[in-house]
């Protein structure tokens, strides 16, 4: 490895330990601090505080392993301080960001047992490397974790999927709920992996290396305290009232009566007020091939192409963010990326011809 050969690079020693101090105050501003910096408003899971911050202890934890081991403990054993360092971050830094990135579907609370379990195998590869120094170990524990995390990469977008087609089942905003930018972590993460192996050599696979540390420490910071925490929808006991008309109750209850404005209105708050359970109107919404929040935000938009239509008519003046705010959206990049995919044009466009047509009738 050519971190050791680095540490005599003055540029490299600051950053490869600025980075490192990095991810030790990240997990400690996580760990201590009780209001966020990037969401002010905003509750993120205290769970997924914790486990971010014990991923950042271990990213710190390696940058000190790997030069103590390196330069003080093994210095002239190539061979057995890679294997131990290697062994050490396999164990700890791999497998925390897997339960990091686990602990950010809140659908359901996903088992980390498997993962404990993959660990078995690192632990007897480590100890025959180290017991009988033997090359092929090294090898064995890059290969061996390379293939645990594909699994888990396979996985976890599987679990990506579910958990962004439950968001759309039970919730009419999405805002500080998805986590799609997951999938970016993963790829800093292989970057960073990959850095060592595969598409550098030499020095600048660890300049890089220590540049991409500190984007996956602002990644995670800002990834935690920007989600918001979702308590968990149960199922409901009672069996649902047989022989109602959904789509009638939703037109008296939820369309007339302009629920569908209300911020946050879950998909169990609406069930609710229908007079009917989570299940059976999520059920409904699966045979008119919609999903609930594509149900909602239809109507708000709806609500907002009446609203700019009105607004014209008296010679108003309102802005687009203005009209989306009073039609339930709590930001306008959703409004604004609802609006055309519903409409198949931009806000903008719709505006101007609405505007049009409206000077040319006058």
């Amino acid at each position: 490895m050519y971190e050791y050969e680095g540490l005599n690079n003055f540029l490299y020693t600051m950053l490869y330990g600025g980075a490192a101090v990095t991810a030790l105050f990240a997990a400690l501003y996580l760990l201590l601090r009780r209001n966020n910096a990037f969401s002010v408003n905003n509750v993120p899971p205290k769970e997924l505080r914790y486990w971010t911050a014990a991923f950042l202890i271990s990213a710190a934890a390696s940058h000190v392993w790997w030069t103590v081991i390196g330069t003080i403990v093994l210095a002239d054993d190539r061979l057995l301080r890679n294997i131990i360092n290697l062994f050490l971050d396999r164990l700890t830094f791999m497998p925390l960001m897997m339960v990091v990135l686990l602990r950010l579907l809140q659908d359901r609370k996903r088992s980390i047992l498997p993962i404990v379990l993959a660990l078995i195998p690192l632990v007897g590869i480590a100890v025959w490397g180290i017991a009988t120094h033997d090359s092929r170990a090294e090898y064995a524990l890059e290969h061996y974790m390379r293939f645990v995390c594909l699994v888990f990469i396979i996985y976890y977008v599987r679990a990506l999927w579910q958990y962004n087609r439950w968001l759309h089942d039970n919730f009419a905003d999405l805002q500080h709920k998805e986590v799609w930018q997951s999938l970016l972590f993963i790829a800093c993460v292989l970057f960073v992996y990959g850095a060592y192996t595969v598409f550098f050599v030499g020095m600048t696979s660890e300049f890089v290396a220590q540049l991409n540390t500190f984007i996956i420490v602002f990644f995670v910071v800002w990834r935690v305290e920007t989600l918001q925490q979702l308590d968990p929808i149960m199922e409901e006991a009672e069996d649902a009232p047989r022989g109602i008309n959904i789509g009638a109750l939703l037109k008296q209850h939820c369309e007339a009566t302009q629920l569908y404005l209300q911020h946050d209105l879950t998909l169990l708050q609406l069930a609710t007020v229908v007079g009917t359970n989570r299940t059976y109107l999520g059920n409904y919404f699966v045979q008119q091939g919609i999903t609930y929040n594509a149900y909602i935000n239809q109507l708000r938009i709806n609500h907002f192409m009446n609203l700019y239509r009105e607004t014209i008519a008296s010679s108003h003046s309102v802005t687009a963010q203005q009209l989306s705010q009073q039609c339930g959206f709590l930001s306008y990049s959703t409004f604004s990326a609802a609006f055309k995919k519903f409409k198949g044009i931009t806000v903008t466009e719709w505006m101007k011809r609405e505007m049009n047509t409206s000077s040319t009738s006058m």
